[in-house]
C-alpha cells in the first residue's frame, strides 16, 4: 500500500476540496469592475505590455484610423522573418536549427565559419556527466517525458561545480549545454520508461557530433538509427518554428519571471518547463492528432466533404471527440487570418505525406484547415478570424515520423529552449527588479474568533 499513498483520493480530500472551491470562487464580473485582464489579455484579446525584447517580434495585425485590421501573420527572429530564412536554408539544402539558435542567442546571422564553429560547440556539450543515464534517467521512470525533463534538468544542478552563479559568460555556458542535452534526456527517458513499463529492449544509442539536432534525435530514438534526408529536415523545420514565440507565451514569461528573481538557470529551466507541459500551451498537437484519429474511425466516409463539415459542427456543440467544444489545431490567441509556422509547414508537410504514402491523410487535414474556420463563424461569436495554427500540422508530422505522443511535447521543448534561454540571458542584462505584478484582495475583512467559539 506504500506504493499508492500518492494516488489516493479519500472522502476527507473531497470535503476539503468543497470548502477550497466555496471559499475560492471570484465572481467574473468583479474582474470587469476592477479592470483586471485576465490572462494579461484585454477584451478584445490583445496583450498587456509587460516588458521589452529584442529577440522576436509577432505580425497579425495593423491599425487603420484606429481599428484593429487582421493582417496575414508574421514572425521574425531578431528581425529576420522566418518564412524567408527557412527558405534560405532548405534552398541551400543544410540544416537550419543550430543556425536559429545562434541568431537568438547572439542577435546576428552567423557566416560558415561562424556556424561551423558553433555547431562544433554544441557537439562538444552533447554528452551527458558519466553514469547520468544509469543513475537518474533509469531510476523512478516517469510515464510523463516532460516530468522526466524537469527532474533531469534539476539533478544536473549537482553536477555543475558553479551552478548558482548568474553571470553572463556562466549561464550562456549553461544555456548551451542545456540546449544540446535536451534531446538525450527526453529521448533516453522515452527509452527507459518503455523498457521497464513496456518491457522493450532497451536502446542508448550514443549522439553522432556531426550530426545535426535533428538528425541526432532520429538517430537516438530509432532502434536502427536510420532515417531518410527528408525526415531529418522536415524535423528541423518543426525545430526551428518551435524555437521561439515572443516574449509574451506562457513559458517564455515564465522564464522572465524566475529569472527576474536571481535563481540558477536549472531552475529556471524546469519552471520553464512545467510551463510548457500544460495542455493549453505544448500538449496541443497531440489533441490534435487524436482528435484526428477519432474522426477517421467516427466517420463512414472522411473523404466526403459534408461528412467532415458535420463532425467539426458536432466538435463546436460538444458532441463529438473529448466533448470539450473545440477544434484543436484551429485559432491562436494572436494570428487570426494566417499562422506563419503553418504556412511554412504545410509544403513541407506535402512532401512528406507523399514520401510516407500518406496523401488522403494531408487531404484531409486540408479540408479540415479550409472548413473549420467556416464553421467557427458560424456556430460561434467571435472578434477575429481563425486559421490553422502551428500545432494543427506539427502534430501530423510527428505521427508520420512515427514518434510517439509521449516525445511530442519534449520535441516542442528541445526546440524552445533556444528562446528561453535568448530571454533568460536579455532578462539578467538588463535586470533591473524582479517581476512582480499586482492582485487586489476582493475579500471582506472579519474578526478572529476564538478557537471554542467556531460553528
Amino acid at each position: 500500500m506504500m506504493n499508492r499513498i500518492f494516488s489516493e483520493i479519500t472522502p476527507e480530500i473531497i470535503e476539503y476540496s468543497e470548502l477550497c472551491v466555496k471559499n475560492s470562487y471570484i465572481e467574473p464580473a468583479l474582474y470587469e469592475k476592477y479592470q483586471v485582464n485576465r490572462g494579461l489579455r484585454d477584451l478584445e484579446g490583445n496583450g498587456v505590455l509587460t516588458g521589452l525584447t529584442e529577440i522576436s517580434e509577432i505580425q497579425a495585425y495593423t491599425f487603420e484610423n484606429g481599428k484593429k485590421i487582421g493582417t496575414p501573420g508574421k514572425l521574425f527572429y531578431r528581425g529576420v522573418d522566418v518564412e524567408t530564412l527557412v527558405e534560405g536554408f532548405a534552398k541551400e539544402q543544410r540544416f537550419g536549427f543550430e543556425e536559429v539558435v545562434y541568431l537568438l542567442l547572439f542577435g546576428d546571422q552567423p557566416n560558415q565559419a561562424e556556424l561551423s564553429d558553433f555547431t562544433k560547440v554544441l557537439g562538444n556539450y552533447r554528452s551527458l556527466p558519466t553514469s547520468f543515464v544509469r543513475d537518474i534517467i533509469m531510476k523512478a521512470p516517469s510515464s510523463d517525458m516532460m516530468n522526466t525533463l524537469a527532474r533531469s534538468v534539476l539533478t544536473l544542478f549537482s553536477y555543475d561545480d558553479n551552478a548558482s552563479d548568474v553571470s553572463i559568460p556562466n549561464v550562456l555556458r549553461q544555456s548551451l549545454e542545456l540546449i544540446a542535452l535536451f534531446p538525450l534526456l527526453a529521448v533516453y527517458g522515452y527509452q527507459t520508461y518503455k523498457h521497464y513499463h513496456d518491457d522493450q529492449s532497451l536502446f542508448i544509442h550514443q549522439p553522432q557530433p556531426d550530426l545535426s539536432t535533428a538528425e541526432n534525435i532520429l538517430y537516438i530514438l530509432r532502434p536502427d538509427s536510420k532515417y531518410t534526408e527528408l525526415e531529418a529536415k522536415i524535423l528541423d523545420i518543426a525545430l526551428v518554428l518551435h524555437a521561439e514565440h515572443g516574449g509574451g507565451n506562457n513559458s517564455t514569461f515564465t522564464t522572465h519571471v524566475v529569472s527576474s528573481s536571481g535563481t540558477d538557470t536549472y531552475s529556471v529551466i524546469a519552471a520553464s518547463l512545467g510551463s510548457l507541459k500544460g495542455p493549453k500551451h505544448g500538449g496541443a498537437n497531440i489533441k490534435v492528432v487524436q482528435m484526428f484519429e477519432d474522426m477517421k474511425s467516427t466517420l463512414d466516409d472522411w473523404t466526403d466533404e459534408s461528412q467532415v463539415r458535420q463532425y467539426l459542427v458536432d466538435l463546436l456543440n460538444k458532441r463529438a471527440f473529448d466533448n470539450a467544444g473545440l477544434i484543436y489545431g484551429i485559432g491562436h490567441a494572436i494570428y487570426s487570418v494566417s499562422d506563419p509556422r503553418a504556412n511554412v509547414f504545410k509544403s513541407f508537410v506535402k512532401s512528406l505525406s507523399d514520401e510516407k504514402g500518406m496523401n488522403k491523410e494531408f487531404e484531409l487535414y486540408s479540408m479540415v484547415a479550409r472548413l473549420a474556420p467556416e464553421v467557427i463563424a458560424d456556430e460561434r461569436k467571435i472578434y477575429k478570424g481563425v486559421s490553422a495554427n502551428v500545432d494543427f500540422y506539427s502534430g501530423f508530422v510527428y505521427s508520420m515520423l512515427g514518434l510517439p505522443h509521449e516525445l511530442y511535447t519534449p520535441i516542442f521543448a528541445i526546440a524552445r529552449i533556444a528562446g528561453w534561454s535568448a530571454h533568460r540571458l536579455e532578462e539578467l542584462i538588463n535586470a533591473g527588479k524582479i517581476i512582480r505584478p499586482a492582485y487586489m484582495n476582493v475579500s471582506e475583512r472579519r474578526p478572529y474568533e476564538p478557537l471554542d467559539q467556531r460553528k
